[in-house]
């Protein structure tokens, strides 16, 4: 199993290049299924929940080429005119909760599916309940049995009006795939506005599809009878970009960060790192990031997009466990994303829970220690406040950070950065 060693007090300074969004990438590849002849999509990240649903897809028949690399990213073109499997099996599910995307394209276009309750993170319930409901609203039956999602649509699915009793990213994406092959049109209310969602629906419409309204509160899908191939280049990702530039603060570093526009992606992010001390300047879709001040305390709350996201929450706690005074966080979104707490108190945070809400206690030094990941985003936290310590740090169960972070060594090389990969 792999570690990774980090030699701590190091300052960041150089550059790095963003990838793709792994959770742009993941419902535009679960989409390819809903076209008559294949999809091709550029700067996919290549990462392992990437290579987990292009695995998943194979057994469904999309078969896929991967046409070129570069820049961190794949080019990749997806066949979709042998899909002749309508079951989305437990051994692949298992590994990711996003494999549930494959749901509403496959009962669009083959009006019946069998998918896998979902596993992954756990970072807390994440329940289908949601997706089911809206399948259910375009006339799906849904049967759940021996731990499967059974949908059939025999006359295929009906377009409806459908309001999301929560916000929700995958449900979203799940049920506006699902919707742009039913008859008549769908009116998706509560939706989630996330760019990754906007960068779905843009894809859908170069595929032949007619969605308005992405980015709002309301989705209006005016159903078509297929879609067709079509080329679309994934968004960058916003929270690895929001991964940097943490790193720029707790190293007292400076960094450039390459590869999109980042600041229209983390308007609430950037606005709260600017207040712990950090400092942005735009340089021609490129975004500069400078901390050569103490960090200062903030206080943040996690909420669907343009709120502060859920995903970059566990690094900025690494980042305020450095800070000159006291800081507040309030987890909103998954009820157990504090599992990094008990780590980062390994390397002498000062951190107390109640419920969802967190106050930390910024310390004069952290130090090394060896600790372990508990989900994807935690396992990068761990990396930063391992660079802002004092001594070296083992980060343990590392195929957590390899799910979302691709080339991690390298970019963090560019960064002026040493860390070390241990494989046992």
């Amino acid at each position: 199993m792999a570690k990774l060693k980090i030699y701590g007090k190091q300052t960041a300074n150089g550059s790095v290049y963003i990838s793709g969004a792994k959770n742009a990438a993941l419902p535009l590849l679960a989409a390819s299924i809903l076209s008559d002849d294949g999809l091709r999509l550029s700067n996919v990240p290549p990462l392992s929940d990437i290579n987990t649903m292009l695995d998943l897809l194979k057994t469904l028949g999309v078969n896929h080429d991967i046409l070129k690399t570069q820049n961190y990213a794949e080019d990749i073109f997806l066949q979709t005119n042998n899909i002749d499997n309508f079951i989305a099996p437990y051994d692949i599910v298992k590994k990711m909760r996003a494999s549930i995307l494959v749901l509403g394209p496959l009962l669009a276009k083959l009006g019946k599916c069998n998918v896998s309750l979902p596993g992954g993170c756990a970072i807390g319930v994440r329940p289908v309940d949601l997706h089911i409901k809206g399948m259910q609203a375009l006339g799906a039956k849904i049967e759940l049995e021996d731990g499967y999602i059974q949908a059939t649509a025999p006359n295929g699915l009906i377009g409806a009006e459908f309001e999301f009793p929560v916000v929700t990213v995958t449900g979203t994406e799940n049920v506006l795939m699902a919707a742009t092959l039913a008859k008549g049109d769908t009116i998706l209310k509560n939706v989630a506005k996330e760019p990754e969602i906007v960068d779905l629906a843009n894809c859908l419409n170069k595929m032949g599809a007619k969605i308005e309204g992405h980015g709002t509160d309301t989705i209006v899908v005016h159903g078509v009878t297929g879609l067709h191939n079509a080329t679309h280049s994934v968004i960058v990702d916003r929270i690895e970009a929001g991964t940097y530039i943490v790193l720029a603060g707790i190293t007292h570093g400076k960094i450039k960060l390459i590869g999109g526009d980042f600041k229209h992606l983390l308007p609430t992010f950037i606005d709260q790192m600017k207040m712990a001390g950090l400092r942005f300047e735009e340089q021609n879709n490129e975004l500069l990031v400078t901390c050569d001040d103490v960090i200062h305390p903030v206080d943040i709350s996690t909420a669907p997009y343009p709120g502060y996201p859920t995903d970059l929450q566990a690094q900025a706690m690494a980042l305020l466990c450095c800070s000159n005074g006291i800081s507040n966080i309030y987890e909103n979104i998954w009820e157990n994303r504090f599992m990094h707490v008990a780590e980062l108190q390994r390397m002498g945070a000062d951190i107390s829970i109640s419920g969802s809400h967190a106050i930390i206690h910024g310390v004069e030094q952290l130090k090394g220690a060896q600790v372990m990941a508990t989900d994807l985003r935690a396992s990068f936290s761990l990396v930063l406040a391992a660079l802002g310590s004092d001594g070296d740090t083992i980060v343990d169960r590392l195929y957590h950070l390899d799910r979302g972070y691709c080339c991690v060594e390298e970019k963090l090389a560019g960064c002026n950065i040493k860390v070390e990969r241990i494989m046992e």
